[in-house]
């Protein structure tokens, strides 16, 4: 019996378990699947019929691979309208994808974030740039901000804080470096927690606009009731971004790695450059 699909036979369809010591399979089977979205892309909406015509695969493998791209929130039906009088059955379904389905085929929404932006700064100013990344950023914390700020203390507010930016997509999480809440730490020996966000949305755009890490940072020190020195930003090529927050409020603040801005408190100090982490961002 001729295959028409790797996996797949005219007539039937083998369960669809993957086997993981059958690499050749797995990659055939994202191949199809990337094709049979890339028609709905182009073409659709279609029906099954037409799409397995179109690719010259059976109708039970399109449709294994709809009905999975349908699971995944990718594609939806919708009826086909009818040519003629009423028959019996059911009428035909078309497919087509979603906004997520139509994400596969990748966006452009960094280059029009950095046009945008780019634009503003060039007839608003540096100042008007500064305060969208400062606009922003409230309204990502500003609805937690009363959950951050409960804790007196700034490590659990950091973890509060690392909460909140997980429900918002930045993967963060708190980890408490130096001395023990028992030791006594050695002189100008860093304690407190770290807040390492291991995934940034905006990473691209804030690499040409530190302004969106600089009042990010701010807001930081202001939600955890002390300054906080960025240690590293993935916006600068670092597996994560940074945060070391003191054990203990008042701590003197630090600049952003690579801002030319530097606090009045921080003179005589490291720079955050200078203070960057020989790990690349990873938690201490």
């Amino acid at each position: 019996m001729k295959k028409t699909e790797t996996g797949d036979q005219a007539g039937g369809d083998l369960p669809r378990a993957v086997h993981p010591h059958v690499p050749s399979q797995v990659s055939a089977e994202g191949k199809t699947r990337q094709e049979v979205a890339r028609l709905l892309l182009e073409q659709g909406p279609m029906t099954a019929v037409v799409v397995a015509e179109q690719l010259g695969i059976s109708p039970t493998a399109v449709r294994r691979h709809l009905d999975a791209l349908l699971a995944d929130g990718e594609a939806e039906t919708r009826d086909a309208p009818r040519r003629g009088p009423r028959g019996r059955g059911r009428p035909a379904k078309l497919f087509l994808l979603t906004e997520p389905g139509r994400a596969r085929f990748g966006h452009a929404y960094d280059d029009l974030a950095v046009s945008a932006i780019r634009f503003l700064a060039e007839h608003a100013g540096e100042d008007a740039v500064r305060a969208f990344a400062e606009q922003r950023i409230e309204k990502l914390v500003g609805p937690h901000r009363s959950a951050i700020t409960a804790p007196g203390d700034p490590a659990a507010r950091a973890e509060a804080l690392a909460t909140a930016l997980s429900r918002e997509g930045y993967a963060a999480s708190t980890r408490q470096v130096g001395a023990g809440a028992l030791e006594k730490p050695a002189p100008g020996q860093n304690v407190g927690a770290q807040l390492c966000q291991h995934h940034c949305p905006v990473a691209h755009v804030a690499a040409e606009f530190p302004q969106l890490c600089e009042a990010e940072t701010e807001a930081f020190a202001q939600l955890l009731g002390t300054h906080v020195q960025r240690l590293a930003t993935i916006a600068r090529g670092d597996s994560a971004c940074t945060t070391h927050v003191p054990a203990s409020a008042g701590h003197p603040a630090h600049p952003e790695p690579g801002s030319t801005k530097r606090p009045k408190a921080a003179q005589g100090q490291l720079t955050g450059r200078e203070a960057r982490i020989p790990n690349g961002g990873k938690p201490a």
